[in-house]
């Protein structure tokens, strides 16, 4: 068995209450619901014809781009670091 603690939090997303259960903090998981309740917001008041699931499909699919290009960036900012130390 594993000593890692679960915290259940419940959190609001887009006007629905979901409980989230993972080892991070609540306060983590708050913020991480709050970021996609303002994506979602904000593409929703972009498209307001969109439903729900397209909604939160968009909301991923835009969550995934911003990570690509932040860990894109991070990895040639590595190779760069790893230049200078050569």
């Amino acid at each position: 068995m594993s000593n890692i603690q679960k915290h259940r939090t419940t959190v609001d997303i887009f006007g629905q209450a979901y409980v989230i259960m993972g080892t991070e903090s609540p306060s983590h998981i708050r913020l991480v619901a709050s970021l996609v309740d303002d994506k979602m917001r904000e593409i929703s008041f972009k498209n307001p014809t969109l439903d729900v699931n397209k909604l939160a499909v968009l909301t991923a699919v835009n969550a995934v781009n911003d990570y690509i290009k932040i860990k894109d960036q991070l990895e040639r900012l590595q190779a760069e670091l790893q230049k200078e130390k050569d």
